[in-house]
Order: structure tokens, then sequence, then C-alpha cells
């Protein structure tokens, strides 16, 4: 008989999979409107059950944050195209680089300096396999990315210099208008000022989804929440609560005030991420509620607003603020539909940061 939801012991986390099915299938035809190619990152779910989901729906490939997520997931059969997002950088790297190259149809990487090309290039040589590339675009986000249209044709021509490096072409996150468009424009007319092809100009971010159409230069959008989605996505606009797929089933294990609960779900499995949120999670049932912070193992909630206010031993549930890091924390998942258990998910990808 299948497991009820009401039997599953606390902590843990809860996906609804008729949301996940409708947030699939809503991206993939809001970006197929547009005639932009979707290639879902992983790192949201880190499941190869899922992701399976994603591919079936009609995405190209898939996104990897970090090799061992790539690894994971080429390991299960899931894509023959997976673009990994990150510089990778040092021989450990490189070497295991290499061997994916070597067994994906298509497996591109993201740099934006030469010290990450050369070191890709040497393994390339040393594996007789082509490296293809994208060079990363800060159009704003200011975090990785080279910093003007120039330097990213500097760069391309550098690493398309040295031995099995192939141009693929540019890619940038988030979409920020209007200086993304403006970023690209200038880029494109440089590179083929230069007679370069950029056969790929991957945009991403699930908020970014609704700008898709302003940046018509983008072949593929790489979004990852939208599976799930979070405090965070509903904060940006980007989803409502309805949309949240993942629920953390927690219990009240102590009353120690009037307007004072503690949860037995802490910092082990929620997260201190905030992203303009007030507190640190919804819980579903008492929405007035604060999340005000965490200690390990215990949830503090200020129930001062709450004209009703959970008793000891009652279970609640929690759209946390990040359901990214929620899912790294985490050896399993249940899968729900219709108060029943549909299937046990390993996070198969869980601390898979290297």
């Amino acid at each position: 008989m299948p497991l009820a939801v009401a039997d599953i012991d606390t902590p843990a986390v809860l996906i609804d999979l008729d949301i996940v099915e409708a947030n699939i299938r809503r991206l993939q035809e809001r970006l197929d409107g547009f005639g932009v190619a979707n290639r879902p990152h992983i790192k949201t779910h880190k499941i190869p059950a899922l992701a399976k989901l994603q591919i079936a729906a009609g995405a190209v490939g898939i996104t990897c944050q970090k090799l061992g997520e790539a690894e994971v997931f080429a390991e299960a059969g899931v894509a023959d195209d997976i673009l990994l997002t990150y510089n990778v950088i040092g021989a450990a790297k490189t070497e295991r680089l290499a061997a994916l190259v070597r067994r994906l149809e298509r497996m591109a990487v993201v740099l934006d300096n030469e010290t990450v090309a050369r070191g890709l290039a040497e393994a390339a040589v040393r594996h007789d396999v082509d490296i293809r590339f994208l060079v990363e675009c800060d159009t704003g986000f200011g975090r990785t990315g080279v910093q003007s249209p120039q330097a990213a044709l500097d760069l391309a021509r550098a690493a398309a210099r040295l031995p099995r490096m192939q141009f693929e072409g540019l890619m940038t996150f988030p979409l920020k208008l209007p200086d993304t468009r403006q970023f690209l424009e200038r880029a494109l007319q440089l590179f083929n000022g230069a007679g370069i092809p950029v056969p790929v100009v991957s945009g991403g971010g699930t908020p970014a989804v609704a700008s898709v159409g302003d940046v018509p230069m983008l072949t593929e959008h790489r979004a990852g929440t939208y599976i799930y989605n979070d405090v965070m996505m509903v904060t940006a606009g980007a989803a409502g609560w309805d949309d949240c797929a993942m629920r953390v089933r927690a219990t009240v294990v102590s009353r120690p005030t009037g307007s004072r609960a503690i949860l037995d779900a802490g910092s082990k499995v929620l997260t201190w991420e905030q992203h303009n949120a007030q507190g640190f999670g919804r819980i579903v049932e008492y929405p007035d509620a604060v999340v005000a912070g965490f200690s390990e193992e215990h949830g503090k909630v200020d129930l001062a607003s709450c004209a009703r206010r959970p008793e000891v031993g009652e279970v609640v549930h929690l759209i946390p603020n990040h359901c990214c890091a929620v899912t790294n924390m985490m050896d399993e998942v249940y899968g729900i539909r219709g108060g029943r258990v549909e299937a046990v998910f390993p996070v198969a990808a869980r601390g898979k940061v290297r």
C-alpha cells in the first residue's frame, strides 16, 4: 500500500508532482513560443528522474554548475547534451572533464579567462578530444564573466587559437535589462565584424524567463528554480504560492511562550538565505507566522501576528526561501500526489560541489 503523506516522519521534504509537471509544461511552452531552446539547470533538484521529465517535455539538454553534477547525470543517461556553466580549473578537474567529453555526444563548458582556456586546451591535447566553449559575459550581475563586449571577442579569439578548443558562443546570467541586450548587441556586432560565427547565445534565470522576448538574440535559456519555485521566486514575481512544489514537513516540538514555536527543522534542513523575503520561509498553514531564525536543529517561529497558533505535536509545511539550498541537504525527497507518496527520489547529485 502506498505511504500516506500523513505517515512521513519529520523533518522531510515533499515535492508535489502535479505542480512540478505543470511548472515544467508552462516554462517549456513559454520558451517554445519565443523559439528559444530550453536547457534547464539541474542544480535545483539534482535528481535524474526529474531531469528526464524536463527532457521529455522538450528540453534540448541540461545545464550543470559543477563537474560532479554532470558526472552523475551522464552516468544516469539523462541527456547527451550538457552545458557546464562554471570555470574548470586544475588538472584534477580537466581530467574528469575530458572523460565526460569523450562519453557524451555534446559537452560544452563556459570560461571567462585565459588561464582556464589554457588548462582546458592542455587536457584536450592529452586526451585527444575537442573542447567546445562559451565565453561568459558579465552583463550586470557582478559575478563572473568578461567585463565588456570587446573582452568577449578578445577572449574568444585567444581561446580558439589554442589547440583543440572550439568557440561556440556567449553565455550570461541572468538577463538584466537593458544591460544584457545592449552588451550582447554590441558583442554580436564585433563578432560579426571579425567574421566569427556565434551559434549559441545562452541566457539564464527563472525570473528572467519573463524577459526572454526582450533579448531577441538568445538561442537558449537556462532556468532552474522554476521546477519547484520558492519564496524567492514569489517575491520576485516569477511564481505564485500555488506554483511552489517543495514543502518542508516539520513538527512543532515546543511552545516555550505563547508567541514562540520551535520546529524540528533548523539550518540543516532550511536555509539562511532571504532574497528580500520576510523571515526564512513561509508556513503554509500559518501564513502570518514568521520563521525568525534557526539553530542547527531548531526552527524558531514568531507567532505574534497569528490569530490561530499551532500546538506542540502539530505538523506544518514550509515553503523555503531558496529550494536549491534545501535540495543539497537532503538524501531523498518524497514525490507526492493526491495525499500519497508516488516516489521516493534519491538526491543523486547531493554534495557534488567539486
